[in-house]
């Protein structure tokens, strides 16, 4: 998330009630989480094992929980605790705004497009020409709708992340500030839904057709001209390439990449990235053509079984 005009580091060790080493007038533009950081961004780390991760990250400005060496270019804010001193960020920058309307006064939508009774358009929101909207759909604050979207009854876009951090007292929920951006010429079936990204955003990119009851997590990136079955659910900082077809009720696991031009099979579940171009199935997802030979000779194997047993008779 971008703020809309950059801070100085004495400003925000001061919001954040933190000490800090650099320069006061060091600029922080945005905040994002570790996975989509980028020059200008503030982030946060609070446990040993991600300190090098976070300090040589694209961010140049971090919220840390130890005194440690600064790396050249950027700046350190010294916190308790770090996560809670982000959230806080976030919480100044982006509040919740109750809505006052189905419609807010504040969304923008493009001619032609038509917007069916029950449906909820939140504060900020942008459609796009020629838009179709069935009943029921909920998009939350902030969503960027294209061009020739249609999107069915009772999908919801820009439910917060599923982002907790675990503590001895329960659990602390990571308050989502991202946006869910869907580009033009996309479908998006009934009863699907689409979280908004942590800090940053989920992308639906041109041209793609989702069927009913598919889950997308945040962060997420779908490519151009993909094709999405029932059922689908797609875990968070995911990126799906160009094309890719997913039939339905594939599982896909967290920060994994799906090549241009796979195909992967109903009831499939990936949990590695797999190569451009090639047909996947099983659980995990192989290519077919080994998991086809592997199934081929799992069922010679009561044969195979019988025929020793009578040898050994």
């Amino acid at each position: 998330m971008k703020f809309t005009k950059p801070l100085k580091l004495s400003e925000v060790a001061a919001m954040i009630d933190a000490t800090f080493e650099g320069d006061p007038d060091f600029l922080v533009s945005g905040l994002n989480e570790i996975h989509m950081v980028e020059p200008g961004d503030i982030t946060f780390v609070d446990h040993p094992k991600y300190y090098d991760k976070a300090l040589n990250s694209k961010a140049t400005t971090v919220i840390i929980n130890k005194k440690v060496e600064r790396p050249e270019g950027k700046a350190l804010l010294f916190h308790e605790k770090p996560f809670d001193a982000f959230i806080s960020l976030i919480n100044r920058f982006r509040p919740f705004e109750p809505a006052i309307q189905n419609i807010s006064p504040t969304a923008t939508i493009g001619e032609g497009t038509v917007i069916q009774p029950g449906s909820f358009i939140g504060n900020h929101v942008q459609i796009g020409k020629n838009c179709l909207i069935h009943s029921n759909v909920s998009i939350y604050d902030h969503c960027i709708i294209g061009n020739n979207v249609v999107i069915h009854a009772n999908s919801v876009l820009g439910a917060d992340a599923y982002y907790f951090q675990r503590r001895p007292e329960g659990y602390k929920k990571f308050v989502s500030c991202g946006n869910v951006i869907i580009k033009d010429n996309v479908e998006i079936g009934a009863l699907c839904t689409i979280d908004r990204g942590v800090t940053g955003d989920t992308i639906i990119d041109q041209g793609t057709k989702m069927d009913n009851h598919c889950q997308v997590g945040h962060d997420t990136y779908i490519g151009k001209n993909c094709l999405i079955g029932s059922h689908a659910a797609i875990a968070g900082v995911t990126h799906i390439e160009d094309d890719v077809i997913l039939w339905g009720r594939v599982a896909v696991n967290k920060d994994l990449v799906i090549g241009k031009g796979a195909v992967v099979l109903a009831t499939s579940g990936v949990d590695k990235t797999l190569e451009a171009g090639r047909t996947y199935f099983g659980v995990p997802a192989e290519d077919v053509r080994k998991k086809w030979r592997e199934l081929a000779a799992l069922r010679q194997l009561p044969e195979l079984i019988r025929t020793q047993k009578k040898k050994e008779e």
